[in-house]
């Protein structure tokens, strides 16, 4: 199987410019023969856009969610996106997974919020979605919330061997793909896809540095600071690493390693 992430600039509120670049990007990956590509955190309407989270967050289902179960479709390529959910009165920071013909397979809310713009515009997530897909049992988080290894090793232990991560990750926070993404990866036997910005919105200048990151924690394909499509090769699941982290964990509760 190969997976595909894309790397760019945020929208910065244009949605028909985001759907745009949504279409062409998705393509690529796609001819590239990638059955997933995954695209940053709030794609639409853009992460740096505190005014327009609510006013043009769209409903589950609605007409954003169709136009991406499109795109998927129309390219055979799984899709995973950011973007604001709008719930009653209630915004989210949401990200869903569509399959290769636009099927809906997961859609998450994020349960991790990030700073005072984050908690202002949205409402906590309060639950992990899984889904299975080419064979992976497959899940998402976003941005802030893979930071915490509790997240990544409870969805391990529920059979999660591929993390699907949307991002909005500033400049001067790289140690987060240097260091923590690898070692999340590693510590619970998962492939990581981290898919941030680069460039400015507004008063934020994005860090770039995307990566895949295999149950090793060794990077299969990593981004330096501009505009990149990634697609990376993901080898075989296989139950070995994880049948080794259980062992380790057993090994811990009853006090082997003291």
């Amino acid at each position: 199987m190969k997976l595909a992430l894309y790397q760019g600039p945020a929208t910065c509120g244009d949605i028909e410019a985001g759907f745009n670049r949504l279409q062409t990007r998705l393509s690529a990956a796609a001819m590239a023969g990638a059955s997933m590509a995954v695209f940053p955190e709030l794609f639409l309407p853009g992460y740096n856009q505190p005014d327009l989270h609510k006013s043009l967050a769209q409903p589950l289902g609605g007409q954003w969610c169709q136009r991406l179960s499109d795109l998927a479709a129309n390219a055979g390529c799984g899709l995973t996106v950011g973007w604001s959910e709008l719930d009653g009165e209630t915004v989210y920071n949401a990200a869903t997974a569509f399959g290769t013909r636009g099927e809906m397979l997961g859609h998450y809310r994020k349960i991790q919020l990030f700073g005072p713009m984050e908690k202002a515009s949205f409402a906590f997530g309060e639950r992990y979605t899984t889904f299975d897909f080419c064979g992976r049992k497959t899940a998402i988080l976003i941005c802030y919330d893979v930071e915490f290894p509790q997240h990544c090793r409870a969805l391990a232990d529920r059979g999660v061997s591929l993390l699907l991560v949307p991002t909005a990750n500033p400049r001067s926070f790289e140690h987060v793909s240097h260091a923590f993404v690898p070692s999340r990866a590693a510590e619970a036997g998962l492939t990581i896809a981290y898919a941030n910005y680069c460039g400015p919105e507004g008063d934020i200048t994005f860090g770039g540095k995307s990566l895949i990151a295999g149950p090793d924690g060794n990077a299969l394909a990593s981004a330096g600071t501009g505009e990149t499509l990634l697609v990376a090769d993901l080898a075989p699941v296989s139950d070995i690493p994880r049948d080794l982290l259980s062992r380790q964990d057993q090994d811990y509760r009853e006090g082997k390693f003291q």
